[in-house]
This record gives structure tokens, sequence and C-alpha cells, in this order.
């Protein structure tokens, strides 16, 4: 179900809900786990604000059209997060969530540690994966630039992600891939892999206009 979700989210085509000034924010406060805060802003356009700290710059980068649709869409069907989302049973903590709606003077959000909700977790689905993204996409620039061995490493993290459909805003790697593919101070095999994944990525997005 989960991955079904996520496939959805990231791939599927959905109706153009919200107006162009609506915006969907995601935080999560779980002290101890890695990360241990982040915050998430969608904008209508597409537009990811990402960071894991309050006072963070945050990390920014296009999402894919069809996701973007899906994640209003599944906003909308959870009223804009007007109703309660927490399931109420007894479970292990696993983080604070916030869903926040904003368009222009209006607002209203939702705090959750469990929703039984079906929409309310495909929607978490989808910000878990744009963190695990980011994530990713940290790791192969700290590589890229003082761990030129650990390239190699870092994209196979990045391409099991793609496989598994994991992998949000895509596009925002294509630079640093194109980096590694063609400069000889990394490993063979590495500008190997970044090639093929970066060639991937690109067929994807032309595939998708």
């Amino acid at each position: 179900m989960k991955m079904a979700a996520l496939v959805w989210c990231i791939a599927a085509p959905a109706a153009l809900l919200g107006a162009d000034t609506a915006r969907i924010v995601y935080t999560k406060s779980f002290p101890g786990s890695s990360p241990a805060y982040v915050s998430i802003t969608v904008e209508r356009n597409g537009e990811v604000s990402y960071k894991e700290a309050a006072d963070d710059d945050p990390e920014k980068f296009q999402l894919e059209p069809s996701g973007t649709d899906v994640m209003f869409d599944l906003a909308a069907q959870l009223d804009h997060f007007k109703r309660p989302l927490e399931s109420g049973l007894k479970v292990a903590n696993m983080g604070v969530k916030t869903f926040r709606w904003e368009d222009g003077d209006s607002s209203s959000e939702q705090k959750f540690n469990y929703s039984l909700d079906e929409s309310a977790k495909a929607l978490h689905d989808c910000f878990e994966a744009i963190t695990e993204t980011e994530r990713l996409f940290a790791e192969l620039k700290r590589a890229a630039r003082h761990d030129k061995l650990g390239v190699h490493d870092a994209l196979i993290h990045i391409e099991a992600a793609w496989m598994q459909k994991r992998l949000t805003g895509a596009g925002q790697f294509l630079p640093l891939l194109d980096q590694v593919a063609q400069n000889e101070i990394y490993l063979h095999m590495a500008r190997q892999r970044a090639a093929v994944l970066g060639e991937a990525i690109r067929a994807s997005k032309a595939k998708s206009q």
C-alpha cells in the first residue's frame, strides 16, 4: 500500500487543485531521530523549500508537476487540514507531524503522531520521500567535495531510490551527476553510474513533458 501510494504521489496525474498562492507546509519534530526536525514547504507551482533547522537557509528545488498535483489533491481530500487526523490510538511516539494549509489570508493545520486516514498516510509518505531525497542529495554533494571515493556509494543509494520511485525532484541531481560523469578525479565506475543515472532522469523528464 505504501509503495503504491508513493508511486501515485510521484508519477500519477491528478487534477489541478488550489489557487496559485496556495501552499502546503509540513513539519516533523522527532528528537533523537535523523533528522530530528524537518520543515518542507510545497508551493502550488511545485517549488519546494526544505530545511532541517528552523533558522536554516532552505534548500530549494522543483518538484515534478504530477507529484505536486497529487499532493494538493491529497490536501483537498483532507479538507485542507480542517478536521482532526490523529488516530487517538496508543502507539509508539513517531514524532509530532504538522500539516498546514496556507492560501492568502486563510490557513488551517492539524498535528498528529499517527493517523489512520489513508490520504494522510499517503501525503505523509510524499513528505518522507522528499526528506529521503534531500538527504541523498546532501550526501552526494558532500562526497563530491570532500570524499571522492565515497561518491560511488552515494550514487548507489541514489540509484536505489530512483529504482524504487522514491526520488522526488530528480532534476536537482543533474548538475552534480554531470559534474561526476565528466570529471576524471572520480572513479571510473562512479562516472559511468552518474552518466547512466543522468540519462535516465533526463529521459523521464522528456517523457513527462
